[in-house]
């Protein structure tokens, strides 16, 4: 062989084991991050995600879960942001929405949707909703994306009309008639199950986590409580990453996860049926 061949035949092998070792590194750092995922999660979402990392689905994904419990949406969502967290669990699109409109420099994206977890009218007084006196005192959650979803929820069971510009983050100046004069008092969410037993306030919109929290199933104990429609397709529950993760394969691989036969199994009993599935392309939030 000559030395021309020699060394073409040298230089060949030689980018041949550099793709090799290229190949090999980024293999490992790929499967470095599918086996390594932290979920941020507030109130009963982490436990359904703790029983999901140790679930057989995530085996066989090969995708090892971490999950960390909040306390608040904010801070978890900022974790989320700064990569603190890879992905979280807890809100509902109408909730993100509002985050990212606040925090333009952070935003956040969506992955996938998991359930709707419907918002209910309680009362400590009150048997029916027929039985709420002109004037009552109605409690609403103070967060705009909460507001907004209460107003939407009394409107549906037709105790007030709301203006035809009522948006997903609305608020009580946009309610267009008050037939029976009721008074809204805005309080911070997870002060609703307390708040239902105060004699001054005759009604509270909470929602199901808290709600759950509290000893409280929507289904049952709730005077009133939302259905699955397009009118309530923004309080569907999401999946959320950083936004420069929106296209991340393994993270997505959560919302199939989520959907499994065995864990939705798990979740209708450990729930009571109050996280009412909803397993639909991110487009059905946006259309």
């Amino acid at each position: 062989m000559s030395r021309k061949s020699k060394f073409i035949t040298s230089f060949v092998i030689l980018i041949l084991a550099l793709l090799a070792a290229f190949s090999f590194f980024h293999a490992s750092a790929q499967g470095k991050s599918s086996k390594n995922i932290t979920v941020g999660a507030v109130g009963s979402d982490a436990k359904a995600w703790q029983y999901i990392a140790k679930s057989d689905a995530a085996k066989k994904a090969g995708l090892k879960i971490t999950v960390k419990t909040f306390t608040d949406g904010v801070s978890l969502n900022q974790a989320t942001a700064d990569g603190t967290i890879d992905v979280n669990a807890f809100q509902s699109y109408a909730y993100y929405v509002a985050y990212n409109q606040t925090h333009k420099s952070s935003k956040l994206a969506v992955l996938g949707n998991t359930y709707l977890e419907p918002m209910g009218i309680y009362s400590g007084q009150y048997h029916k909703l027929s039985e709420l006196p002109d004037g009552a005192t109605i409690a609403i959650p103070n967060d705009p994306a909460n507001t907004s979803r209460a107003l939407k929820l009394l409107a549906s069971v037709n105790l007030i009309t709301l203006k035809s510009g009522f948006g997903s983050l609305s608020g009580t100046s946009e309610i267009k008639d008050n037939p029976h004069n009721f008074k809204f008092k805005e309080i911070d969410s997870k002060t609703g199950p307390r708040v239902e037993k105060d004699s001054n306030i005759d009604a509270v919109l909470i929602g199901n986590t808290t709600a759950l929290e509290a000893g409280l199933n929507v289904l049952k104990d709730s005077l009133a409580h939302e259905k699955i429609d397009q009118t309530t397709k923004d309080n569907i529950n999401i999946l959320a990453t950083a936004n420069k993760n929106k296209d991340n394969s393994d993270y997505k691989k959560l919302v199939a996860l989520y959907h499994d036969k065995d864990v939705q199994a798990y979740i209708k009993k450990a729930f009571d049926g109050t996280k009412v599935e909803v397993n639909k392309p991110v487009s059905y939030l946006t259309d």
